[in-house]
């Protein structure tokens, strides 16, 4: 279940470069950098440690400048690129191989006859990383040299190291770095190296990614301790980095315990399935080790082992649209119902005012709540919940909040949510506001601002109805009231069709009028549980957005024929903002269409096909995961967050929806 690349990736930098790999220990924190070693962006690092999990993201260990002496030749493994443009060392013309050992990044590296291999993880549950490297073959010793580079930053900023001294204190085997004295210590251990105590600010590492996205482009690690080894073939080094004072620290100990975890994510996913594994393809599995990655502890005092979803990797928190959109597929579909009603229970206890939050921010404030859509979210992943585990415990303890949530929007929420008594409809939205998915925002200016009716809201407004006028009768509940608010909507959703063009209004009573732009929400008044739409008008939908908004990655957020269509997605904020929902390509929109197109058709086989091109992305961007975001116009570049969770649970949701289909 490997991804590989050779001398062919390996040793062209542009092409290592853009391959990125992620490891993640659940608890917000994370380490991730490219196979060439090379950093490229602020968010890379060994040790990006969750303070204070699943925020509080902190980068402690940026990287290590790795070298060999084999013979009488030294071998640089690692590789920077500086400000002034220069590259040096280039340590990737070294890397023979590098593989995603099942979800451990792996490098090969060939020093003449000798191959040295590295791996990188973390410890679940800690703020932990494990930097392991082997001697696999060799006809001499090879001496290890490890410059460890250290840091202290939130991990959206930079560093200028001017004249910061931390405090470097040598410990048995290794080190312990303090930025200042309130900082959480770092601890640099190792299971047998020499370590030398150091503290030399290297400056200005160049980071192109960030220059791409017209950002700071500079940074400044400052090289903390040296570890030393000299290795015989087959012998072991491993480097640890944690916030923890005594981690485990024999390497192979740890490798069992981050297996063992492999191993358990793939048995429940296995022990879920109707079919035998062996029939399972790789696929299926990456996508099951990748949906773990986003799960994460949110703990509160009523819910101490709480969680919640990280959006993407590697600059987003939890959302709350995200989360919800998101826990069918990376909980329910990979055979983990525990996890999904700890989170929709932890979300349950933010409700406010009759709403979910829209994020939780990084440096710990209070909830955002400009949301419209992410509580009707909610109320699917509730229902999607039940229909897996028939818990009525859980749907008698949520059933009050989802009676309030109904109630808040009916006499009106903030924002000017509110149901619109001539229709029955939810309207939603203010000037200067986004709230629902397509919410990009430069200072002042809302791109998409959606004020109105939009469709995808209302169409999950009634999906609400009707999920909860259900869950009242299996809590011995009065249902008739939400079954009649359903069926006005039903009557009135009519409105929505433009019987001329063959497709559905994106926004109606909008500051302008009705919106007739074609856009791809109107797939959720098809795929979602209860369609509101006559099955001429469903089929009309799924084929003028298979025609216009379909790609092989995902689905265009606008037609291509749009004025406002932007077929390319880069630059600084403003113009990456400006083409976020204006034709980019979201992958997380791929699910709904192929569940669209199977209710639609009824032809499994063909819906399952439009998923194929996604098995190839896993080698692209975000290795062993799949992106954000692509380009409108071929080749679709991917782009945005190299691995993000709704793109990997509607992937995989829809893909065993054709799985079941196929079978019945």
């Amino acid at each position: 279940m490997g991804i590989k690349f050779g001398r062919e990736v390996c040793g062209d930098l542009d092409q290592a470069a853009m391959r990125e790999w992620l490891v993640t220990n659940g608890t917000g924190g994370y380490a991730s950098g490219t196979i060439a070693g090379l950093l490229t962006r602020r968010y890379h690092g060994l040790l990006v440690a969750a303070l204070k999990p699943p925020l509080g993201r902190t980068l402690m260990l940026a990287k290590l400048d790795d070298t060999a002496l084999y013979g009488d030749r030294f071998y640089p493994l690692h590789t920077n690129q500086w400000a002034d443009g220069t590259i040096g060392p280039h340590g990737y013309r070294h890397l023979e191989q590098f593989v995603l050992d099942v979800s451990i990044p792996t490098w090969h590296y060939a020093c003449a006859d000798a191959l040295l291999q590295k791996r990188i993880w973390m410890h679940p549950g800690a703020n932990t990383t494990y930097v392991h490297y082997q001697l696999v073959r060799s006809t001499q010793p090879l001496t290890l040299t490890l410059k460890a580079m250290v840091n202290y930053r939130d991990y959206h900023s930079n560093t200028q190291g001017n004249g910061w001294r931390m405090t470097i204190v040598p410990a048995e085997n290794g080190v312990y770095v303090s930025a200042y004295p309130e900082a959480t210590q770092l601890y640099l251990t190792s299971d047998q190296a020499e370590v030398t105590a150091a503290h030399d600010w290297y400056y200005g590492f160049d980071l192109s990614a960030e220059r791409d996205r017209g950002l700071n482009d500079r940074d400044d690690h400052l090289h903390a301790a040296t570890f030393q080894a000299t290795l015989q073939p087959g012998e072991t080094l491993t480097l640890i980095a944690s916030t923890e004072r005594k981690p485990e620290r024999d390497g192979e100990t740890a490798l069992k315990v981050r297996r063992a975890y492999e191993q358990k994510l793939l048995g429940l996913w296995h022990s879920n399935r109707p079919v035998d594994t062996k029939d399972i393809p790789a696929f299926a599995n990456r996508l099951v080790l990748a949906a773990d990655q986003f799960i994460v502890q949110r703990s509160t005092p009523e819910e101490p082992h709480g969680k919640t979803i990280i959006a993407g990797y590697p600059w987003f928190s939890d959302w709350g649209r995200d989360t919800m959109i998101s826990l069918p597929g990376l909980t329910l579909a990979t055979g983990r119902p525990d996890v999904a009603r700890s989170i929709l229970r932890t979300y349950a206890r933010h409700v406010n005012q009759g709403m979910i939050p829209n994020r939780f921010p990084d440096a710990g404030e209070q909830p955002e709540y400009n949301t419209v859509d992410a509580t009707l979210w909610f109320f699917e992943a509730v229902r999607a919940y039940y229909g897996v585990t028939e818990d009525e415990d859980l749907v008698q303890e949520l059933f009050p909040v989802l009676a309030d949530i109904v109630d808040w929007h009916c006499r009106g929420t903030r924002y000017n949510i509110h149901l619109d008594s001539a229709d029955g409809l939810l309207y939603a939205g203010e000037t200067g506001m986004q709230l629902t998915w397509m919410d990009a925002k430069v200072d002042d200016w809302v791109v998409t601002p959606r004020i109105g009716k939009p469709i995808e809201v209302n169409a999950l407004w009634y999906n609400a109805l009707r999920t909860i006028a259900k869950l009242a009768r299996i809590v011995g509940k009065p249902h008739q009231e939400y079954e009649a608010m359903a069926d006005r909507v039903l009557a009135r959703f009519s409105r929505f069709w433009h019987p001329e063009l063959g497709y559905c209004y994106d926004v109606l009573d909008g500051p302008d009028g009705d919106d007739a732009s074609l856009r791809p929400n109107q797939l959720f008044a098809v795929s979602l549980p209860e369609s509101p739409l006559t099955i001429v008008q469903q089929k009309g939908v799924v084929d003028i957005c298979g025609r216009t908004l379909l790609t092989s990655h995902g689905l265009r957020s606008l037609d291509p024929n749009h004025p406002q269509y932007q077929g390319t997605y880069g630059g600084d904020q403003l113009q990456r903002d400006g083409a976020y929902h204006q034709g980019t390509v979201w992958g997380w929109l791929m699910g709904s269409f192929v569940l669209a197109h199977l209710r639609v058709y009824g032809e499994p086989a063909k819906a399952r096909a439009f998923l194929e091109p996604m098995t190839n992305q896993f080698s692209v961007h975000g290795i062993g995961s799949l992106s954000e975001i692509f380009d409108g116009d071929a080749p679709m570049k991917p782009q945005g967050c190299i691995a993000q969770a709704w793109t990997i649970a509607e992937v995989l949701r829809a893909w065993l929806a054709t799985e079941v289909e196929s079978r019945s």
